[in-house]
Order: structure tokens, then sequence, then C-alpha cells
């Protein structure tokens, strides 16, 4: 476990930069296109969609708003569309088990404001890059949308975009075998552990982090 662990903490530390710009600008896209519906998604659908992020990515980042209002919107767009409570307890974990149902709620609204604070400030970084959608894969009950992102900073690397076949919403993104979850979950179980395992108290710190 620690040397999976120190394997995990370098591949973050390495992949920082370009991952927290990539996760920041797939939530919001992904939020703003995935609204909740009772059909199943073909995989069609689901590649026309990121399809679709990839240029409502481009207009939010050059409208020429300040990060602030960007912040604000990635919120509320998050909030909307995407299923926090259900991404915030898998990004808490084995600890979910043990909170409680306040903490949960609190959690989650809380982590929905870290998202866009932390990620939201990193959107400029982007200006001028590409992502180009691949193909698009049927993995159990989701999809893989597999693509390529560009930067005039990095060289090429692979971003997936997971979708989920039964109504759409946004579930995780991947980016060189790095997911969004498994990458805030760490960062959680920190902010956590420094706090001796308190929820509640992990809670207040999050709602300043970012």
């Amino acid at each position: 476990m620690a040397t999976y662990m120190t394997f995990m903490m370098k591949a973050l530390s390495k992949m920082q930069d370009r991952r927290s710009v990539l996760f920041g600008l797939a939530a919001i896209g992904a939020a703003s296109v995935f609204p909740m519906r009772a059909f199943a998604f073909s995989p069609a659908q689901a590649e026309a969609q990121i399809t679709k992020v990839v240029a409502d990515i481009t207009s939010i980042i050059n409208s020429g708003k300040p990060v602030s209002s960007m912040i604000g919107s990635f919120e509320r767009l998050f909030a909307t569309y995407a299923d926090v409570p259900r991404v915030a307890q898998l990004v808490l974990g084995a600890d979910n088990r043990r909170a409680t149902p306040a903490e949960r709620t609190a959690f989650a609204k809380s982590f929905q404001g870290y998202m866009a604070r932390k990620y939201g400030k990193r959107f400029r970084e982007f200006i001028g890059g590409k992502i180009t959608v691949n193909k698009t894969r049927t993995v159990k009950t989701y999809y893989e949308v597999v693509t390529t992102a560009q930067t005039a900073q990095w060289a090429p690397y692979e971003v997936i975009f997971v979708v989920a076949n039964t109504n759409g919403r946004f579930i995780d993104i991947v980016i060189e075998g790095i997911s969004l979850i498994k990458a805030e979950r760490t960062e959680i179980g920190a902010m956590l552990d420094r706090r001796g395992g308190n929820i509640s108290q992990m809670i207040e710190d999050l709602q300043k982090a970012g």
C-alpha cells in the first residue's frame, strides 16, 4: 500500500498542472451538456455531447469574462447538471459510510464550491488548446469517449470522458490513467488525515480550499 501511494503521489505531482486545467475544463463542459434524462444514451450521442463540450469550452475560455465570473458559472452548471452527491460520495470513499446524512449533504455542497474554485482558476491556461474526439467505446454501464488534448505548453496526451449510458450524466474524467475521482479522493483524504478523521472539521477546511 505504501509503495502504491508513493507512486500515485509522484504521478499526481508530475501531472498536477495539466490535470488541473483539463479536469476543470472537462467538468464545466460536461456539466453544461449532460442534463439528467430518463432514457439511455447511445455511443453516438455520447460522442456528439463531448464534441459539443469542446466547442463550449472554447467559447467560455475566450469569452473575456473575469475568472470570478467563470468560477460562478462553473459552480452553477456543476450544481444543476452534474450528479454532485454521487461524485462527492465516490470522492469521500470509505469514509462516506461513517458520515452522517448531514455531513454527506454538507460535504457535497462544499465539494461543489471547492471544485469551482480550484479548477475555475486554471481555465485561461488552456487558451489556444484543442481537444480532438477520437472514438467512443462501451464499458459496462458507461461510455468512454477517448480524446486527445493539445496545448502550447504540453505534448499531446489522452483524456477520457466517462459518460453514464443510462442518463448521460457526467461521471469521471481520466487523464493518462489518472481519474478525477481518485485524484480528489487522495487530496480529500489528506485533508481528513490532518483533521484526525473528523469529517465536520475537514468540511470546514474544504469550504476555504481551492
